[in-house]
């Protein structure tokens, strides 16, 4: 289905391949800090991230076998898109503020 894609939905799976980026990142060190301090919320921070994870690959599981839900109309696509890249904004910003 990936021929049919329009470009908001690949720009759309191209962010949440960042985004599983940026989570994996997270969620390293969100584990490294549950196993040095044993505190509970690095612990459901570390879920958090595996959940956030694991949504982000269903995401572009069903972009790339269910493309066609999006194909008539260019205006959703946009909003699927906007919605990747708000949340990689997110991310991005999480990721550094954790990291430093």
């Amino acid at each position: 289905m990936a021929g049919s894609m329009g470009p908001w939905i690949l720009v759309a799976t191209a962010l949440s391949v960042v985004n599983v980026s940026f989570l994996l990142v997270l969620t390293l060190i969100w584990v490294r800090n549950y196993r040095t301090f044993g505190s509970e919320m690095t612990a459901g921070l570390a879920v958090f991230g595996g959940a956030m994870i694991l949504e982000n690959l269903v995401a572009i599981y069903f972009f790339f076998s269910s493309g066609m839900l999006y194909v008539d109309s260019h205006r959703v696509q946009q909003l699927v898109a906007s919605l990747r890249a708000l949340q990689t904004v997110a991310l991005a910003f999480l990721t550094y503020v954790t990291a430093k």
